[in-house]
Parts: structure tokens; sequence; C-alpha cells
């Protein structure tokens, strides 16, 4: 029997968990189509001739005795032109209006959006290839230039190559020893895409945050988890990382998250200028939207289908971030599917095998030289949502394990509307050493310093707060107090930052450590006044305003600013 025909009989319906009898030579992970609307669906177990599926559609209307047919091929992306600056669902599907979700869908590929692409060669035929050469480029895809590659594991001479002009989409470009290589590529979401070795060379990520540039940098090629409670600001955060870091490409997942949030991504990076560009930041963005009323395993497959067309940007040369927006939500198809399918439940209902499914995630990030020789990188941000903000839960501490660094956020901050809310005394970066050895290569021999010192005030600050809230702060010494001001001083004036403001938005490295040195070199002054006699309350009671203005200042105006303000504390001597 042809396995691309060979048909089985649906036995149950239950949600998304359909299971289905007859289907010879089905394997693991692949691709069911499901009764006459084709509703594809996953294999996730093989039994006593039973095969279980996890659907990626509504099953609503199946029937048992509904046919099951074999594509032969496991959950795979079709990678090409045409990502950059539209949206897609969780298996890469274009949406193209609203509610898609209401109508399943197939997997077939909808192109009727263009007639063909431009193409132009970059190779010379008759020569060897092999995988990640460069065959040529493809104009007007997006902000980026995008390069058309050899596919992994293909290798030999290159037969033919196109001529310049247009290519239609499913026409062959070139051809390498027996295969023909288009402009599309499908590939298993499930399966990291090869490359030569891991970079050893490090580079930070620049974010504009200044809290997590200043404090709790990472590299790029790192992952980071972002926890936080309801009403904290987790996707505020996560969509100034996309449209402020210094990445080439963005690929951003809403997943389960409301729809009404995806929609505001969607305008915002639509109108928001691209400073590396001059176009609009969409331009070089993918965004998946799988909102909390699509498909539940959709949702579930929406992060490896996030994470793989990083990857094939990354072999292009690229340095990608994806923004994971939550994988809480995730998590939580997993555990629901998970029940449905009678399998032991874990800690607080989540399935055993949670650890192993973050980490298939989160360790795909990384910086590498690709076959080809390229330097690319995947950064891999994930904000995750614990219920009612604990932390202790499984999503939180299994996540914890496999990222470089956690910007935790707080809600006593977000609640004093102190934005980003990214607490100090809970978030860490394990890159923070390496970025300060890189700084130092850069001529920035001071920048660790600058960190280290702004850490212990924070932290001092911190223990003589909850001291104050006890004893009085008018009952301390005269150095303590000032410690605290410092901490304050810090809070206001450089952790802070306004996501609305046209100038503070997004902080450049050079303002932030100009800025950052300004607070602490009047922390040292207000200490050098106390020594000298000068009151406590005096100085608490000094007009800081100027100072925390100072973060919408640019560097050129930041000297200006600190004469004023040593002045005018000189004068309290």
């Amino acid at each position: 029997m042809d396995t691309l025909t060979a048909t089985g009989r649906i036995r149950r319906v239950n949600g998304p968990l359909v299971e289905a009898d007859d289907v010879p030579g089905a394997s693991m992970y692949e691709v069911l189509e499901l009764g006459e609307r084709r509703i594809p669906a996953e294999v996730v177990a093989i039994g006593g001739g039973t095969v279980t599926l996890q659907a990626f559609e509504y099953t609503g209307g199946l029937m048992v005795g509904d046919t099951v047919r074999r594509t032969a091929r496991p959950l795979s992306a079709r990678l090409g032109p045409g990502l950059l600056g539209r949206v897609f669902d969780g298996l890469l599907r274009p949406l193209s209006s609203a509610p898609t979700w209401l109508s399943p869908q197939t997997l077939e590929p909808d192109d009727s959006a263009t007639d063909g692409w431009h193409f132009v060669p970059g190779a010379e035929a008759g020569r060897p290839v092999g995988p990640g050469a460069v065959l040529g480029v493809v104009t007007g895809a997006g902000a980026v230039e995008h390069r058309v590659l050899v596919p992994p594991r293909v290798r030999g001479d290159l037969r033919f190559l196109a001529a310049a002009g247009k290519v239609g989409t499913d026409d062959a470009v070139a051809r390498v020893g027996d295969r023909e290589v288009g402009l599309f590529e499908q590939w298993p979401v499930r399966l990291a895409r090869p490359f030569a070795s891991r970079e050893e060379a490090f580079l930070p990520l620049h974010t504009g945050q200044r809290v997590l540039d200043l404090l709790f940098p990472i590299g790029a090629g790192s992952a980071t988890a972002v926890p936080g409670g309801f009403g904290t600001g987790k996707t505020v955060l996560l969509q100034q990382l996309a449209k402020w870091c210094d990445a080439d490409v963005i690929v951003y997942v809403g997943c389960g998250e409301r729809g009404n949030e995806m929609a505001d991504v969607l305008g915002e990076l639509a109108e928001l200028a691209d400073p590396r560009t001059g176009g609009r930041m969409i331009d070089r963005t993918v965004i998946l939207a799988n909102t909390s009323n699509m498909p539940m395993m959709a949702r579930e497959a929406s992060v490896f289908t996030a994470i793989t067309v990083a990857e094939y940007y990354r072999d292009m040369g690229y340095h990608v971030v994806v923004v994971a927006d939550s994988t809480s939500r995730w998590a939580e198809a997993l555990r629901e599917f998970a029940s449905r399918t009678g399998a032991l439940p874990a800690e607080e209902g989540y399935p055993a095998d949670l650890s192993s499914a973050l980490a298939a995630f989160y360790e795909r990030a990384g910086r590498v030289r690709t076959e080809a020789g390229r330097v690319g990188a995947v950064t891999v941000v994930g904000a995750v949502s614990p219920p009612g903000g604990d932390l202790t839960e499984p999503v939180t501490t299994a996540t914890e394990r496999f990222v470089r660094g956690v910007w935790s956020l707080d809600r006593d901050l977000a609640y004093a509307r102190h934005y980003p809310a990214v607490s100090w005394s809970a978030s860490y970066s394990h890159d923070a050493d390496a970025v300060g050895a890189w700084q130092a290569e850069q001529g920035n021999h001071g920048w660790a310093a600058r960190r280290a010192r702004a850490m212990s005030v924070l932290a001092e600050a911190a223990r003589l707060n909850e001291l104050a809230e006890i004893v009085g702060t008018r009952t301390l010494p005269g150095r303590e107090r000032m410690t605290m001001l410092g901490g304050r001083l810090l809070r206001d004036a450089v952790l802070a930052q306004s996501a609305l403001s046209s100038v503070d938005a997004s902080c450049s490295a050079g303002r932030g450590s100009a800025l950052l040195q300004l607070v602490l070199d009047v922390v040292d002054r207000c200490m050098t006044l106390i020594d000298r006699g000068v009151s406590a309350t005096g100085l608490e009671e000094f007009d800081w305003g100027p100072l925390i203005r100072a973060r919408e200042d640019a560097p050129a105006d930041l000297d200006n600013r600190r004469a004023a303000l040593m002045d005018a504390l000189e004068a309290l001597s």
C-alpha cells in the first residue's frame, strides 16, 4: 500500500485528542490529515494498533469512522522569502483575515499573494558547493537581505543556476548534484538545524533598556526568562525588546496571549520607524500569533515553529531574537493534552516531561558558526506567567535550569508605576562577567566596577529600608541615609524608563553608562558632604528633579547637568 494514500479510521475524538485505527506504517511525530477538512494532526503515541494524535485545529464535526490520511512527513515549516513583515499562525500559515481560527485550514501553502520573487544569482555554475553556500539573493523580501542557501545535508557540483529575474514559488533556482533547490524548503520544526560549531567569541545583546543592559546583560545567543505575575508589565517589556534590541531579525510568538495584545504589537511595529534601516520595524519582524482563542495544540507547536524560523535566518548569518509570550500558556497546553491522554501527572498536574520540553526549546539558542562559515545567533527571551505570581511553581523553576539569565518582574514595583518593573534582588545574569570582559576589550574599563557599585548600593539600600521601617529613617547615621538616598536616585534616575517617551524609550550603551556614572558621582559627593558635617536631612530634601530628568538628556548634555548638580550640592556646605 502506498504510504502517501494509506488511510485509517477515527475511533475516538476528545477535544484535540484523536485516536485512529488501521494506519499502517505511521511513525512518531508524523502529520496525518483527519476527515474531509484535512485537519492536520501529529502522532504522539503508537500502541496496540492504535495511533494517538494531537490535532492542530478545532475538531468539532469529526466523527468516529472518518478517514485518516498519511502525509509521510513530520510537522514542518515552509521556509523562504515572504516571512518578514507578515503574521502567521502557530504552524506558519499566513493569517490574512480574522478570525481565521473559526475556519480550519490545511497545511497546503497559500501562495496566492505573490506571483513570484525576483532572484539575483550570486554563485558560479560548475563549481562544488556545500550546505549553507549562497546561491543568490531575493530582492523585496524584507528589510534584511534574503539569501538563498544550499539546504543542509546537500552538497555537490552546482550544475544549474537560474539567471536573474522573476522565479515562481515552485520553480527550481539551482541544481546541486542531483538535487533541485528552490526558493522554499520544508524543515521539521522539532529538529534543530545543523551548524558547524558554537562560537566561543562573546558578543553582548544591547536591549535599549538600562536596567537590563547595565545590571543584567546577556550575550547574543543566550536564553533568558522573564517571570512575573499578572499586571507586572511582561508584555510591554517584551515589546520594548522587540522594538529596540540590536538584533537583525525579530521573531515574535504570541503563545496563548490575548488577541488585543497581539493586535497592539502588530499595530506598533507597523507604525514604528526602524532605527537600523530607516524603514518600518515590522519589515524585519516575523509574527506568529496563536492567541488564547485559537486551537490549543497549535500553541504547543508555535514555539518550535518560531525557533525554526529563527535558525533559518541564523544560517544566513543574522542575529535573531525570539520573543515568546508566554511559555506558561504553552505549558498549560501540554498539561491539558496530557490529562486527556491519561498520562500520570507530575507536580501541579504538568506532564513529567515538562523539563525535557522546555530544554528542547531553550537549548536551541546559541551563537554559532554555520556550515558555510558565517557567524549567526539565536537569542531566546521567554516570558513566564506563574499563577498568582508564585515563582516557585513548576514552569518557572524548570525554566531557570536552562537559561543564562532571569529578568524577574516585581509586583510592588509595577504597582508603584516603576517600569520596567525588573527586580534587582531577584534577577540575575550568568553573562555579566563576560559582558564586563568584552567592555574592557572595547576600552570601557569601568563598566564592571560601575555595575558592581550600583548593585551594592541597591542591595544595601534595600536592607536599610527594611530597618528604617522599624526604627525610623532619622535614627540612622548620615552615611546610611545617603545610601538609602543613593538607592532611590538609582531607581528613579537610571532604572526607571518610559516606554512612551520619544527620547527615553530606548537608551544607547553610551548614554546609559554616562547616566549611571553621574548618579554614582552624586552619591559619592553626598557621602563627602556628610563627612564634612552637612545635614543628611538637607541632602534628602534637596531638589533632585534635575537629576531624575537627566534620563531625557543626550550624552553631550550630561556634562552640563553634572556641573550644575555638583555646584548646587557644593553650595550646601
